[in-house]
């Protein structure tokens, strides 16, 4: 729209000046035809009733002797007389105040002035700003005989009118900046009205999630093109929210099938020395045997200890299944990670703190829960190194603490670090793959966040991050 307007603008400019310019040739060229005619019919009368000499050429000079000055002054134009062969015979241009150019008529306009069927040239000319329009025409005695050549030339000074055109432009270049102006603010107006049911779609769009809830997009006014789009758009959302709750219904059918599978591979693991602990003891039991009493605690204490095991089991996968709770309390951070590591014997776990006191809302249990899970996965990272270390650092970052656990252990291979926090994923031989998963689940509760640097042979770096209140 501005482009057109601006366009528009520079063509009219352009259009107004040539027509401008077009209307002052044409309107000089006729005021000089009408100074022309008058000074044809001034000049015949003359040789017609007012000379007493001959009418031939060689009087043409004697006849407009001073004659020819009252001409010109009349009708304001330089009068020039020539012979048939162009020589100058008279001239109204004074010597007294301009040079007289005596230089005769240049063939060529000689011989296009015989060849023109009206026996009559027009030559025009405009030199800095001044206009020359020059006729060239044959004079004829009483009796239409050629004697000589009449030249008249009208001089137009253009200066004025060039001086008119610019204050034309000018006021017109002001009104042509007041409508660009004009168009710019309605240009941007109309093109946020149009736009604004557009951006609306496309903020809708962007706020778009799989697994929240997204509302539809409700136009009260809007063009039918873009109700066909809001249309689409709230279909789309039907659609997304019908196939977000079968995806989600699929993850926790896939999860619990998941989950029930490792719960029974877990379960089945100390049923087996369960089973062959007691056929041995049916076939090996002797009531009578002196060491029977012996033989019966021995198979006591096995069962006992393959069924803590079974508890254990139940315990971590019902700790898991239930999202921890938030009991905050105000704790002094500092006391309760020493208080954490002091369980373990391992003099290569080294702690460092900046800070004396740090305090925070969090859960002690909690707390004492992520830092020994991620030191016990410290110390079993770093079991095959000859010279472990294990390093447990404790930081305040505005409104935040920061625990570091780093060790030099065997690290992370590229392969399996996104399924770090996956339950049930484990890189160990032994244990169920639960306790990073746990402790992720506590840390997200606290609207904190754990996450770990790692590289082969060099070691892992866990960084917990809670909020202080």
């Amino acid at each position: 729209m501005i482009l057109l307007v601006l366009l528009a603008s520079i063509l009219i400019l352009v259009v107004t000046v040539y027509q401008y310019d077009e209307q002052t040739k044409d309107y000089n060229i006729q005021r000089f035809e009408r100074k022309e005619a008058t000074t044809k019919q001034t000049i015949e009368l003359e040789l017609k009733n007012k000379t007493t000499y001959p009418v031939n050429t060689a009087n043409l000079p004697k006849i407009f002797q001073e004659r020819i000055y009252e001409i010109s002054s009349i009708n304001k134009l330089n009068i020039s007389i020539y012979d048939l062969e162009g020589n100058l015979l008279k001239s109204s241009i004074a010597s007294a105040f301009e040079k007289i150019d005596a230089k005769p008529i240049p063939a060529n306009v000689l011989k296009e002035l015989a060849q023109n069927s009206n026996h009559k040239i027009l030559k025009t000319r405009e030199e800095k700003e001044i206009g020359y329009q020059s006729s060239y025409s044959y004079i004829h005695d009483p009796k239409f005989k050629r004697i000589g050549i009449l030249e008249l030339q009208f001089t137009q000074d253009n200066s004025e009118i060039e001086k008119e055109l610019r204050e034309f432009i000018s006021r017109l270049g002001l009104v042509y900046i007041l409508m660009f102006l004009i168009a710019i603010a309605l240009a941007y107006f109309l093109s946020s009205y149009i736009t604004r049911s557009i951006k609306t779609i496309s903020d809708k769009m962007e706020q778009t999630r799989l697994n929240e809830r997204n509302e539809k997009i409700i136009l009260n006014k809007a063009s039918s093109e873009i109700e066909i789009l809001v249309d689409a758009y709230n279909n789309m959302i039907d659609e997304l929210e019908e196939s977000a709750a079968k995806l989600a219904q699929s993850e926790r059918e896939q999860a619990w099938r998941e989950m029930a599978k490792q719960v029974a591979h877990e379960i089945k693991n100390p049923l087996t020395p369960m089973r062959l602990t007691v056929q041995s003891f049916e076939r090996k039991f002797n009531a009578e045997d002196e060491r029977a009493k012996e033989k019966l605690t021995e198979f006591s204490q096995t069962l006992i200890q393959q069924i803590d095991v079974m508890s254990s089991i139940a315990s971590a996968f019902s700790d898991f299944a239930k999202m921890p709770t938030q009991k905050k309390e105000r704790i002094e951070v500092i006391s309760v990670v020493k208080f954490a590591l002091d369980i373990f014997a391992e003099e290569y776990i080294k702690y460092h703190s900046i800070e004396k006191e740090l305090y925070a809302n969090l859960d002690k249990t909690q707390l004492i829960r992520i830092v020994t899970n991620l030191v016990k996965n410290a110390i079993q990272a770093t079991d095959q190194e000859e010279t472990p270390l294990i390093e447990v650092k404790v930081l305040s970052e505005d409104e935040n603490i920061k625990i570091l656990v780093s060790d030099n252990g065997k690290g992370i291979s590229e392969e399996v670090k996104n399924l770090i926090f996956e339950p049930k994923f484990t890189t160990k031989t032994s244990g169920m793959g639960l306790g990073l998963a746990m402790i992720k689940n506590i840390i997200e509760a606290y609207n904190g966040s754990i996450s770990f640097t790692s590289k082969e042979k060099v070691g892992t770096v866990f960084t917990v991050i809670l909020p202080k209140k």
